[in-house]
C-alpha cells in the first residue's frame, strides 16, 4: 500500500520511517546499506501486526472503563465504547489514505506533506509528550500493584509481592522498579523492529483476557448468588452538576483506541502492505470485545462502588471463595500484560525523540551508539519520573489526554481538510470537521476537570 518515498525527498523522519532490512525475494524493501546474509527480513505476518497493533491499544485506560460505565449507565456507555471504535478506525483510514496519497512512510511525512516541517515537528512532540507519560502511569501502576503505596490519609495498601513475602528492602518499591526496569523493559527495548515483539505482544493480550475471563467469571458468580443488585442502565441526571458529569467520560473514551503512531511501523513491516486495513479492523474489533466485557463485567461486579482505577478495587474481600488468591491473579496478570506493553509504546517514543533531537541524521536502526545511548536516555527518565516526581499521574493524563487526541483525530482531520492533493470528499470534510469539534471538547473536558481537582 505505501509507496516509494517521492524524489528529492531527504532528510530522517524518525516517526516509523526506519528503512527496513533487504527482504529475501526482492519485495522493494528500502535498503538501509549493506546487510549480510542472517539480517535478511522476509516481512511482518498478518497475526503478528494485528497482536502488535492491538498491545498498542490495550494499556491502562481499559481500568478506567467500568468507571465510565457508572458515569453513564451501561446503554450509553457500551454504545459510546462502539461508536469510539468506529471513530477510530475512520481516522485511521484517513491517515492512511492521505499519507498514501503523497508515498508517506509515517506519520511524521504525511503531516510534512499537509503541513511542513512545523507540523511534523509537533507530530512528534504530541507523539513523544503522549507516550512518556503513559508509560511513567505504567511504571507508577506496577510499582503500586507489586510493592503496595500509601493513600494521603496514611492507609497503606498493601501489594501483591509485600503480601506474599512481606516487607523487605527487596521488594520495595525502588527496588521492584529497578528489578523490573533491567529486567524486562531494558532487554525488550533493545530490539529494533516492532515485529520482534509479536511473541511479548501475543502474551500480553493474552494476560489482558485473562483479567476479563477473570472478571467476568467473578461477576457471573456472584450473579449467581443473588449478590450482585440491577445495575444502572441508563445516567442519573437530574441537576446540573449530574449533566457535567457525563462529559468527564469523554476523554477516556476519545482516547481508548489510541494506536495511530504505530500504524505505519507495523505497516513498512508486512509482508503484504495491502493487508493494513483488515489488520486494523481486526485490532479494533479485538479491543472492541476486550473493552465491552471489561466495561459489563466490571461495573456490573462493583456498581456505584466502582473505583476510578477498577484495579483498585480488586484490594479487598470480593465476597466469594479464593477471593485473595482471585484478587492477586487479577492483579497479577495485568502488571504482567503492562510490562509487555511498554516495549511496543516505547519503540514510539524513540523513534519521534530521535526525530526531534536528530531530524537529519542517518536512521536511527543503522547507528548503535546513538540507539544505546538514546534507549538508556529515556529509560533513565520514565524510571526517575515514576520514583521520583510528586503528583506525576495527574500531570500526565492531562498531558496525554490533549496530546492523544491530537494523534488520533485533530491531526488526521487536519491532513482531510488541508487536502493538498484534492482527494478529500465531501463526507471526508464532514466527518473532520466532527473530529476535531469532538478532541477539542475532549481535551477540553480534561484541562477543566484537572483545574478544577487543583493537580496543576
Amino acid at each position: 500500500m505505501v509507496m516509494p518515498m517521492p524524489s528529492g525527498a531527504g532528510g530522517h523522519d524518525a516517526e516509523g520511517s526506519e528503512p527496513l532490512l533487504p527482504r529475501k525475494h526482492g519485495d522493494g524493501g528500502q535498503g538501509g546499506g549493506t546487510a549480510s546474509s542472517h539480517d535478511y527480513y522476509d516481512g511482518a505476518s498478518f497475526a503478528g501486526a494485528v497482536f502488535n497493533l492491538s498491545t498498542t491499544i490495550v494499556g491502562a485506560g481499559i481500568m478506567a472503563l467500568p468507571a465510565t460505565m457508572k458515569v453513564l449507565g451501561l446503554v450509553p456507555g457500551l454504545i459510546l465504547v462502539m461508536l469510539a471504535a468506529l471513530l477510530t478506525d475512520a481516522s485511521i483510514e484517513l491517515l492512511v489514505r492521505f499519507g498514501r496519497a503523497v508515498g508517506a512512510t509515517s506519520y511524521g511525512e504525511a503531516m510534512g506533506d499537509a503541513f511542513g516541517a512545523l507540523g511534523r515537528g509537533l507530530l512528534q512532540l504530541c507523539v513523544v509528550a503522549n507516550n512518556v507519560g503513559v508509560m511513567v502511569v505504567y511504571m507508577i501502576i506496577i510499582g503500586d500493584v507489586l510493592s503496595g503505596k500509601s493513600s494521603s490519609g496514611g492507609e497503606h495498601h498493601h501489594g501483591v509481592i509485600e503480601g506474599w513475602f512481606g516487607p523487605n528492602r527487596w521488594n520495595g518499591r525502588f527496588s521492584i522498579l529497578i528489578i523490573v526496569t533491567f529486567g524486562v523493559f531494558a532487554p525488550l527495548a533493545c530490539f529494533k523492529r516492532v515485529d520482534s515483539l509479536k511473541y511479548t505482544s501475543a502474551l500480553s493480550v493474552a494476560l489482558a483476557i485473562v483479567f476479563v475471563v477473570i472478571t467476568a467469571g467473578i461477576a457471573i458468580v456472584k450473579l449467581m448468588r443473588g449478590q450482585i443488585p440491577m445495575p444502572k442502565l441508563f445516567p442519573d441526571v437530574h441537576e446540573w452538576n449530574s449533566i457535567g458529569r457525563l462529559f468527564t467520560a469523554a476523554p477516556v473514551l476519545v482516547t481508548a483506541y489510541i494506536c495511530h503512531y504505530n500504524v505505519h511501523p507495523i505497516h513498512n513491516e508486512l509482508k503484504d502492505h495491502s493487508q493494513i486495513r483488515p489488520i486494523v479492523r481486526a485490532s479494533l474489533l479485538l479491543c472492541l470485545a476486550v473493552y465491552i466485557t471489561t466495561s459489563f463485567f466490571g461495573y456490573l461486579l462493583f456498581g456505584d462502588a466502582t473505583l476510578d482505577d477498577v484495579l483498585a478495587n480488586f484490594d479487598s474481600d470480593l465476597g466469594i471463595p479464593y477471593s485473595l488468591v482471585l484478587n492477586d491473579a487479577v492483579r497479577v496478570s495485568y502488571v504482567l500484560h503492562l510490562m509487555l506493553v511498554f516495549p511496543i509504546v516505547f519503540h514510539a517514543l524513540r523513534l519521534n525523540m530521535d526525530g526531534l533531537l536528530f531530524p537529519s541524521a542517518r536512521p536511527l536502526s543503522s547507528d548503535n551508539r546513538r540507539f544505546g545511548a538514546l534507549t538508556a536516555a529515556l529509560l533513565i527518565v520514565i524510571f526517575l519520573a515514576a520514583n521520583f516526581i510528586p503528583n506525576i499521574w495527574d500531570a500526565f493524563q492531562f498531558t496525554g489526554a490533549t496530546a492523544a487526541v491530537a494523534i488520533a483525530y485533530i491531526f488526521p482531520a487536519g491532513m482531510a481538510l488541508r487536502d493538498r492533493h484534492g482527494i478529500a470528499t465531501k463526507g471526508d470534510r464532514y466527518l473532520a470537521v466532527f473530529m476535531i469539534v469532538l478532541a477539542v471538547a475532549a481535551s477540553g473536558v480534561a484541562v477543566y476537570s484537572d483545574a478544577s481537582l487543583g493537580t496543576f
